[in-house]
């Protein structure tokens, strides 16, 4: 396949960019720093040489000489023309360097004014090679780019190869990229040393498609498009920009069912193919190209008798793929049947659409297959588009459901029933359901300029307020809109005030009254008869009393569990069998949590419901986090923000999940990234519940990494936003003791003391013990800070057999980690062997990391807890020294300190430092140890 070089770029285009190749171009660039040479392949548009530019543009500094080649069709013919551009340039700097014989050959060779060849001059022109690399290299590395191996001359490609394999340990480095189509890189490897390491660039995923694009200039597709963009491209990035490029060029995007339209710089590429099939087999490919699951019995079927003999030309072309293990009949490409669908005039598309809507098994392609070969309305062929969506629904293939209403309001006449507006809604709600909410944005909308109905156009709203997400300040000039629409129907008016439940939760953080929407919803619902939104407003009042702590809870959770039921509330993210879940983990009941929330998963997964995955999925990976399980957490809360970044749901949510998981078992400086973009996010959609959940993250991550002083200032933070939003539960965040922890590596005892006591009373009264448990590990801390290391001991010892019998193993770990930290300041042995294996059944590489640090730190004899200046060297403090010392001995802050005494927080940090130094000791903690020994006098 030869790919044109005269393709358009879009004005932004950014040819070092390198997105989606992380892993192949880590794996590059350590090899390449080894002083090892790289061989990157792949098919045509993969983007191999765009991870060439970038490696050479970042390894190109460390080499004195940098040689680079990058051949053609066109010119492959033409021998040494290669080495030309590799040594033709430095010939002068190595001429004085070389034999003559070589020195003669070679020059002959790069000018063409002798008549050298491989055949008269090969050896000498061999060794040439080799010494002129070999005296570029005596004056520093050299790195070797090769793009497009396989346009090497031979001539040249036979000297490149022969002179590598004997450069041994000479500083030359290659960099070569070669365009294959299947694994077929072996050969390729004569050319470069011995140890080179062969990478193959793959397909680009969904969501490095939409990157790129966007990278590229093209962002304002929509996400089903992109889908599509991926589906068609395959994954490659030439031809998905190629896509994107013709469709932000076309003023009319394709109708739903029709594939996306194939440019002429992509149809180029394969449609030579085809003129060398007879017309018949080009029909025969028509066919296949519209049909989903294409098979020789089908495209007989369809009335093509000789489908055997057919495919297997195209096949013989390239055009088709073997299947040996199947009867399907696929395309060598997806681009491949895109371009021959696009090419083919509309009254053949239309009859091989007809052809397959009697020859398909399936009623679900039965009926689309009759739409695209249907013109004009048709109320039969409406109504079995609806059916077909139906079935698709029922099937759990949402996305599938949104195509066919679609396709079904559109054969639907003016006057037909329902009406268009109406299947076009019901289209939307499945785009929803299968995450494509700029699709479902998009119908509403369209349907909002021409509804007349009060049903219809609440109905609409109610779905622009939806595909908002989390950003619902974008949506505030809806609910006026809404409610005026609504007037005073109890059906249409619960809609709306269940939207405001959620409005005043994200937006306004107010707890009260989004419980009081919720409570009015459901009532609402209640006498409207509208069984199926009563239970979502209940399940949602009944999450929010759980959040606050309130005592009507678990009643309101047995209101929505009532009887009846309907099954779509059953597995809904809202519905009443996650607030059972929320219930559950908060209560510690670990084990039932996760069978719930698997269970659910298991169902929406079935069903196709995208956003509920979403909600699930990070559940699933929140309850293994709390069970110390943080290898399994964290490659859910990945599964789950990827899936969230490409369908744009829960993005803010599952980047915060992800940093708790990353942060407990893999990447700690990924966690405080994560933190911080999804604390940027929250920010910005103004979503209050999300700020406080992004900076607990945060803090948690800085406390890993730590940064006590940034997980003081980020939950201090998160204690203010809870104090106003009314969230009483400790559970909510389990911050807490993070918070309390930080501020005695800090110093400050007293207020995290007062983070304890406030706690303790929280979890007191909802009876949580894992957070009863992790304060008492936060106070132990805070003892033994103030010299009480028995009872501090003591406590610990406490508290890691309390969160084992809970099943808390990261906690448990935890705890098993402060005990031997504060025993290696006590007389006796000491051993971190307990907490390394308690952190290694977790895979909490963070921590385990932290536990080899601290073993591998020289062992020294044990020192006293309580630092030695005597009274003498207090009496020995300046006036003011004395006064901020006291103050620091009866635990109060360095703010609290500025204020009694009038001085600024600096002039205290100024003054605590002139402290430390006379008395001999590093911290305020060691002040106040000095106050409870003085104390026990």
């Amino acid at each position: 396949m030869t790919v044109r070089r005269d393709f358009k770029e879009p004005a932004r285009c950014r040819p070092d960019l390198v997105i989606g190749r992380e892993e192949v171009f880590g794996q590059a660039r350590e090899q390449l720093a080894r002083g090892g040479s790289v061989l990157l392949h792949g098919p045509a548009g993969i983007g191999k040489s765009t991870v060439l530019r970038a490696l050479a543009a970042e390894n190109g500094g460390a080499a004195r000489t940098v040689l680079r080649c990058s051949a053609t069709e066109s010119e492959s013919h033409l021998p040494f023309l290669a080495l030309a551009d590799l040594l033709g340039l430095v010939l002068d700097e190595v001429s004085g360097k070389l034999p003559a014989a070589q020195l003669t050959a070679l020059e002959s060779a790069l000018t063409g004014r002798g008549e050298s060849t491989l055949q008269r001059d090969g050896l000498a022109l061999r060794l040439a090679v080799l010494s002129a690399l070999r005296a570029l290299a005596a004056e520093g590395p050299v790195l070797i780019v090769a793009d497009d191996v396989q346009w090497l001359d031979s001539a040249s490609a036979e000297l490149l190869g022969f002179a590598a394999r004997r450069l041994g340990e000479t500083p030359v480095r290659m960099l070569c990229a070669v365009r294959t189509e299947g694994q077929e890189y072996d050969r390729h490897l004569r050319a470069s040393p011995p140890d080179t390491l062969a990478l193959r660039v793959n397909p680009l995923t969904r969501t490095q498609v939409s990157e790129l694009l966007g990278h590229r200039g093209y962002t304002g597709l929509p996400r089903s498009t992109v889908r599509d963009i991926h589906r068609t491209s395959g994954g490659n990035p030439l031809f998905a920009l190629e896509l994107g490029r013709a469709l932000s060029e076309n003023p009319t995007p394709p109708r739903p069912g029709e594939p996306l339209p194939v440019p002429t710089s992509l149809r180029t590429l394969v449609l030579n193919r085809l003129e060398m099939l007879s017309d018949e087999a080009r029909r025969t490919l028509l066919v296949a190209s519209a049909g989903a699951r294409p098979t020789p019995a089908l495209l007989r079927a369809a009335g093509r008798e000789n489908a055997e003999a057919e495919t297997a030309q195209a096949a013989a072309l390239g055009l088709l793929a073997t299947e040996p293990e199947g009867p399907a009949v696929r395309f060598a490409h997806p681009l491949i049947s895109a371009a021959l669908y696009a090419e083919a005039p509309a009254h053949e598309r239309r009859a091989a659409h007809a052809a397959l809507s009697k020859a398909a098994s399936d009623p679900i392609e039965r009926a689309r297959h009759l739409a695209l070969a249907t013109t004009g309305t048709d109320q039969e062929t409406a109504d079995s588009l609806a059916e077909a969506a139906a079935l698709a629904r029922d099937r759990g293939a949402p996305s599938v459901a949104a195509s066919l209403g679609l396709l079904a309001a559109r054969h639907t006449p003016s006057d037909g029933t329902p009406d268009p507006d109406a299947r076009r809604l019901q289209a939307a709600e499945d785009a929803i359901t299968a995450g494509e909410l700029d699709l479902a944005r998009d119908i509403a909308r369209d349907v909002l300029t021409r509804a007349t109905v009060p049903a219809d156009r609440v109905r609409a709203w109610i779905i622009v307020i939806d595909t908002a997400g989390h950003a619902m300040t974008e949506v505030d000039s809806v609910f006026p809109q809404a409610l005026a629409d609504a007037g005073d129907d109890p059906q249409l008016l619960t809609l709306i005030h269940y939207q405001l439940t959620w409005r005043a939760l994200l937006v306004d953080g107010d707890f009260d009254q989004a419980r009081e929407e919720a409570a009015h919803s459901a009532a609402l619902a209640e006498q409207a008869g509208d069984r199926y939104n009563e239970l979502m407003a209940l399940a949602v009042q009944a999450q929010i009393e759980t959040l606050m702590g309130h005592p009507d809870a678990p009643a309101t959770i047995k209101r929505a569990l009532k009887e009846p039921q309907d099954p779509r509330v059953a597995c809904h993210h809202n519905g009443a069998g996650y607030s059972r879940f929320r219930w559950l983990i908060m209560s510690d009941q670990l084990s039932e949590a996760r069978a719930t929330v698997t269970a659910l998963l298991r169902e929406v997964q079935r069903t196709g419901a995208v956003e509920s995955e979403v909600h699930f999925l990070r559940g699933v990976a929140e309850t293994e986090l709390r069970s110390g399980h943080c290898g399994r957490a964290l490659d859910l809360a990945r599964e789950s923000l990827l899936l969230a970044r490409d369908t744009g749901i829960g993005e803010v949510a599952s980047a915060v999940l992800t940093s708790l998981c990353e942060a407990s078992g893999g990447d700690v400086e990924r966690a405080l990234e994560l933190a911080r973009e999804a604390v940027e996010h929250a920010e910005r959609d103004g979503d209050q519940m999300y700020v406080s959940r992004a900076l607990a993250a945060l803090g948690y991550a800085q406390l890993v990494a730590g940064d006590a002083e940034g997980t003081v200032r980020s939950l201090r933070r998160v204690r203010e936003l809870e104090h106003g939003l009314g969230i009483t539960d400790p559970a909510r965040g389990r911050w807490q003791g993070d918070l309390a922890e930080a501020l005695v590596r800090i110093g400050e005892l007293r207020e995290a003391q007062d983070v304890v006591d406030v706690t303790r009373e929280q979890a007191l009264r909802l009876g949580r013990e894992s957070v009863l448990a992790v304060v008492d590990r936060a106070e132990a801390l805070v003892r033994a800070a103030r010299g009480e290391p028995e009872a501090a001991l003591a406590q610990l010892t406490s508290v890691q057999d309390r969160l084992a019998k809970l099943g808390y193993g990261l906690e448990e770990a935890r705890t098993a980690f402060a005990l031997v930290q504060l025993r290696t300041r006590l007389p006796g042995p000491t051993s971190y062997d307990e907490a390394a294996r308690l952190f290694r059944r977790c895979r909490a590489l963070p921590w385990l990391r932290q536990v080899d640090a601290a073993t591998a730190q020289p062992a020294v004899a044990p020192q006293p807890l309580a630092p030695a200046p005597t009274a003498d060297a207090l009496e020995g403090l300046a006036s003011m020294e004395r006064q901020v010392a006291a103050l620091v001995m009866e635990g109060a802050t360095n703010r609290e300190i500025a204020a009694r005494l009038f001085i600024s927080v600096k002039t205290v940090e100024a003054t605590l430092t002139r402290v430390y130094r006379k008395l001999g000791i590093r911290s305020r903690v060691d002040i106040v140890r000095l106050a409870a020994g003085r104390r026990t006098k």
